[in-house]
């Protein structure tokens, strides 16, 4: 009897138990869960919050400080703050404000801007502004830095002049870059540009650039100026707007910039130009047998010609392609040649010939064939010296000649045809050349040939050929860079001049 009490004791209390648990469920299944959400920051989480537009407020409302220096209105959260709505049975919520703290603490609010994306072949880079109109009136002045006042908005508005006899007009604009410009939330943490001329800067020289200025003294010109720093006088005019010409009068105490550019973009143009170039004449000799070998004299000036070029070519932030289509060419002035007697009597016993003076002009030949154009003159440009000329126009494989009589002293061949992929290293960046003794310690130097025709030791003589015109090396364009040193090329002691001295 004892037992079987104890059992229905046992039944009874297991019954309540469950009759307890499940009225429990039951309240908890017909109670409404509550909304609520969950606040991760860098993917960590900081916080539960009743009011996730409470906790944007709060962050509008407190980063006064942002919104002066950036002149906005509205201030926004990180870029990686994740807020989660969850429907949750618990009632337990963080304060608010605790959880704005935290967000505080990293410091990283947005404002609403835009990137702008600047792809490469090779490189990436991305700029913020607060203001898209920022960026077109950067971009506008870093184009103007490259063209005369007023052709930028000339093409722009299609009012180029015509070209009557002479001139030029731009065909085309471009950036080799593809620009992207996406509006976007932007960390205060990232630079974000709000000047134009600050961002302009940026385009011309790139990060952080070690800016270096020049105070003006009297007796200054742009090409005095230019030249103490390595700079032609159109990059001088490039980096200092202000100045309209070569010709401008500079000011005593004036401050101008003198930074070499580091371009963050290419602005690449097509020009269209019909120019008069000269003609150089040739040079006939003459033999005289009544004179001895030591006599040599003009016996008819020559006069250059001139032709009208027609030609088109590229430019990339300010420096024209090396290699130059020439589209059609008149000869308006035929060159006349130059005559020269030289004796050829030889003197015989000990008898000494009278010496008569050097001829000091017109002995030199033009190293190519015409129509021809010079694309790159003997000049210093941002902090470097092209020690030549590159003439153009005459065609891949067009002949090279010597300009006087010498002996070939270097040789390069190891150039393969355009378009192997070598790279632009091969033969030290010159490509195929040849250099050539020219007597007096003159040496010529032909370079970024597509092939050469003579070999170390040959004798040569004006007017012969010894390569072909190519773009080996490293070349923008089909041309030949030619180059006089005095002292064997790049070697201790020599130094360049530039060839139309010759001329």
């Amino acid at each position: 009897m004892h037992k079987k009490n104890i059992v229905i004791t046992i039944i009874v209390t297991l019954i309540v138990g469950v009759i307890l648990l499940l009225s429990n469920m039951t309240d908890k299944v017909m109670a409404p869960a509550s909304s609520k959400y969950q606040v991760y920051l860098h993917g960590e989480k900081i916080g539960v919050i009743d009011d996730e537009e409470e906790l944007y407020n709060l962050i509008d409302k407190s980063q006064t400080a942002i919104k002066d220096e950036y002149n906005v209105t509205n201030v926004y959260p990180p870029t990686d703050l994740k807020v989660i709505a969850m429907n949750t049975y618990s009632n337990t919520s963080d304060n608010i404000n605790d959880v704005y703290n935290k967000i505080e603490e990293v410091d990283d609010f947005t404002i609403r801007g835009y990137v702008i994306t600047i792809k490469g072949e090779e490189t990436e880079i991305t700029i913020n502004v607060l203001d898209k109109q920022v960026f077109n009136e950067a971009l506008i002045n870093f184009v103007n830095s490259f063209l005369d006042d007023g052709v930028y908005e000339d093409y722009i508005n299609n009012t180029q002049d015509e070209i009557v006899d002479t001139g030029s007009i731009i065909e085309n604009m471009f950036f080799e870059e593809d620009i992207t410009i996406k509006e976007a939330y932007i960390s205060v943490n990232d630079k974000i540009y709000t000047d134009v001329n600050e961002l302009t800067q940026y385009l011309l020289f790139g990060e952080d650039p070690d800016m270096e200025y020049y105070t003006v003294k009297l007796g200054d010109t742009i090409e005095s100026i230019a030249d103490e720093y390595e700079l032609g006088t159109s990059d001088l005019l490039t980096i200092n707007p202000e100045l309209k010409s070569e010709d401008v009068i500079l000011r005593v105490g004036d401050t101008l910039n003198v930074t070499y550019i580091n371009p963050v973009l290419n602005f690449v143009y097509d020009l269209h130009r019909v120019s008069i170039q000269e003609i150089a004449y040739d040079i006939v000799e003459e033999e005289d047998n009544t004179e001895y070998t030591s006599y040599e004299e003009v016996k008819t000036p020559g006069q250059k010609g001139e032709e009208l070029v027609t030609e088109k070519f590229t430019v990339t932030n300010g420096i024209q392609a090396q290699g130059s289509e020439i589209v059609s060419s008149q000869t308006i002035k035929e060159p006349v040649d130059q005559v020269v007697v030289v004796g050829t009597k030889r003197p015989s016993g000990g008898y000494q010939p009278p010496i008569y003076p050097p001829l000091t002009t017109g002995t030199w030949g033009w190293p190519t064939a015409r129509p021809y154009v010079i694309t790159s003159y003997f000049a210093s440009r941002w902090g470097t010296h092209h020690d030549g000329i590159d003439i153009s126009g005459t065609g891949h494989g067009s002949p090279i000649y010597a300009i006087g009589s010498g002996t070939v002293v270097y040789v390069y061949n190891g150039c393969p045809a355009r378009g192997s992929g070598l790279g632009d290293t091969c033969g030290g960046s010159l490509g195929n050349y040849v250099v050539i003794d020219h007597g007096n310690n003159m040496y010529g130097l032909y370079a970024h040939n597509a092939s050469n025709n003579v070999s170390v030791g040959a004798s040569v003589s004006r007017g012969q050929v010894i390569a072909y015109m190519g773009s080996s090396g490293r070349a923008t364009g089909t041309h030949l860079h030619f180059a006089i040193s005095y002292g064997y090329p790049y070697s201790s002691g020599s130094y360049f001049a530039n060839p139309m001295g010759l001329y």
